[in-house]
């Protein structure tokens, strides 16, 4: 089995156990969203309810470190710049952890805010505009990676969608409405990438296509997903503001 397969079916089924193990506690047994983060997820509340749950003692062993927020918010990027140079290289799995590894770094800055009750305005905009960053430069990896090809314009489309989400959500907040709704959100779009990259030499081979074939269409899912959420948006905040007006 090739070392990334290993890697990632030991971490799904380490995964799987855990899981297990969550579902047998009062917590477990409830499918609504008790992160308190509101919004909306693909793969269910019930799933990110264990993903939280699940680092909770790497939560607690950072506060109790007292590491700043701006650590995570630091090592988000830093790892974006990796996956970045990976992607660039055309090392896709490597890439694959890197982008992972940026995105759980971002949920414990998050984490560690709450933990520490050193939430602020300050913190808040250096997580969101740093997340940009981040992803930003996995995708411009991935762009030179898909050089010449159609991947590469199906990674501009959902690098701009990505973007769009972003900027819809905090439009609407700037003008006192607030929504989460839509799908491709960053968790989704880090998983699939992330995991997209870690399986598309093992699986492209597969089927006999050229290495980035299944991360391609990944992308182009990720496209749509994200321009779609952002016209939803728009006309959602759209209404929501009409209405507030009576106009």
């Amino acid at each position: 089995m090739r070392p990334e397969l290993a890697t990632i079916s030991l971490a799904v089924g380490f995964a799987v156990v855990t899981m297990l193990v969550y579902r047998l506690t009062p917590a477990g047994r409830i499918s609504a969203d008790r992160t308190g983060r509101g919004g909306s997820f693909v793969l269910g509340f019930w799933i990110r309810n264990w993903f939280y749950w699940f680092i909770r003692p790497i939560t607690a062993l950072s506060i109790s470190m007292a590491l700043s927020p701006f650590v995570f918010n630091a090592l988000a990027v830093l790892f974006g710049v990796a996956a970045m140079v990976a992607y660039a290289l055309g090392h896709l799995p490597t890439a694959g952890w890197m982008v992972l590894l940026s995105g759980f770094a971002d949920v414990m800055d998050g984490e560690v805010a709450r933990g520490r009750n050193v939430a602020d305005a300050r913190g808040a905009f250096l997580d969101s505009t740093l997340d940009r960053f981040s992803e930003f430069f996995a995708f411009i990896g991935m762009a030179y990676f898909y050089r010449g090809e159609i991947g590469a314009l199906l990674v501009v489309a959902a690098l701009g969608g990505s973007l769009l989400v972003s900027y819809t959500r905090a439009r609407g907040e700037s003008v006192g409405v607030l929504c989460k709704l839509g799908i491709m959100q960053r968790a989704e779009r880090m998983l699939l990438v992330g995991i997209g990259s870690i399986v598309d030499p093992w699986l492209s081979a597969t089927f006999g296509w050229p290495e980035g074939r299944i991360l391609e269409w990944i992308v182009g899912v990720i496209a749509v997903g994200t321009i779609a959420t952002s016209v939803y948006r728009t006309v959602w905040i759209s209404n929501a503001l009409r209405d507030r007006s009576g106009e």
